[in-house]
């Protein structure tokens, strides 16, 4: 079993999981239901599925959770993509957390060609 919170991967996950909800913060009310759900339910299911897996026996599953993460990952650059095109979202602000997310997506295609036998 893995201690989750020392796998760089999940840090980096994490703290941009904190920076998608300050940035939807400010969102308008009608999106709330919307792009904010959907955006920090795809956001901190990154992390939470690198989690899931640390807590699992043996690699195989762990390798499965961490190919979730990545799942999530991408809906989750889908949604930035999508909040930056309607203008709710800085060009500042998503050119950094796309970078975070694609550094994040690199990590978990990197850990899981790690696992494999």
């Amino acid at each position: 079993m893995r201690n989750y919170e020392e796998l760089t991967v999940w840090q980096k996950a994490h703290r941009m999981v904190l920076e998608v909800y300050r940035v939807t913060k400010d969102f308008p009310d009608d999106e709330r239901f919307g792009l904010v759900s959907q955006l920090r339910r795809s956001a901190a299911s990154i992390p939470a599925n690198i989690a899931e897996g640390c807590g699992r026996n043996g690699d195989r599953n762990f390798t499965r959770f961490l190919s979730i993460a990545a799942g999530s990952a991408s809906e989750t650059q889908y949604h930035l993509f999508l909040a930056h095109d309607l203008k709710l979202i800085k060009q500042k602000e998503y050119m950094e957390l796309d970078r975070q997310i694609k550094e994040i997506k690199q990590m978990l295609y990197g850990f899981m060609k790690k696992l494999k036998p």
